[in-house]
């Protein structure tokens, strides 16, 4: 079976979990992982973007100008789409981009994303973590001691923890979610993980 290092606050190696194959030794399929990509990314496109086409223009009621003697072509209305601040020919319209992926995918997909994570010894696991009030400067002491390498940082919880989210807003590059939210963006875009000990089972749960 897989194994993951598990770390204490201090960032001493304390000793090692094993951990579900399945989740965190699984082969690389990248077709997998560009499908569930694409598709996150466009779920976040709000498509909300419209132009006016020409019966939504105002205007138009009467010629622009006389039909014949000017030396230019004849318009029939201010609004048709060659006039300016006519209508827009073809222009985008309220749409949704939203792409429909299988939930196995989903999973397969993150499944892949973080066991190369874990092969590249850029994901570890936290134990005996606890914030009774709100503290920058522990939280990024205990970051650089766990994992010192790398530059942005995923730290996932096993659920919504108010001090541990004011602890890490302030610090540069580290981004903060939950066992049941993360996806596989937040994992790509991330060079190192770290999963709180309490959130392991509930990410192999929420996977397997």
């Amino acid at each position: 079976m897989a194994s993951i290092k598990v770390y204490g606050m201090d960032g001493a190696e304390q000793r090692t979990v094993e951990v579900s194959d399945a989740v965190f030794d699984a082969a690389v399929n990248e077709a997998l992982v560009q499908e569930t990509v694409v598709s996150l990314q466009a779920s976040r496109h709000q498509g909300t973007h419209k132009t006016k086409v020409r019966h939504e223009v105002s205007g138009g009621g009467a010629k622009p100008f006389r039909q014949k003697g000017t030396g230019r072509a004849r318009q029939g209305s201010s609004r048709e789409p060659q006039m300016r601040g006519g209508g827009a020919v073809f222009g985008p319209r309220p749409r949704s981009y939203r792409k429909k992926t299988p939930t196995r995918v989903k999973r397969q997909a993150m499944c892949c994303a973080l066991s190369e994570r874990l092969r590249q010894g850029r994901l570890a696991v936290l134990a005996g973590m606890k914030f009774d009030v709100p503290k920058t400067k522990p939280f990024a002491a205990m970051l650089g001691k766990v994992l010192p390498e790398g530059r942005k940082t995923l730290f996932i919880t096993a659920a919504p923890d108010e001090n541990v989210a004011l602890s890490s807003r302030n610090i540069p590059r580290v981004a903060l979610s939950t066992a049941s939210d993360v996806n596989v963006l937040d994992v790509l875009g991330a060079r190192r993980i770290l999963i709180q000990e309490e959130a392991l089972a509930k990410l192999e749960e929420r996977l397997s």
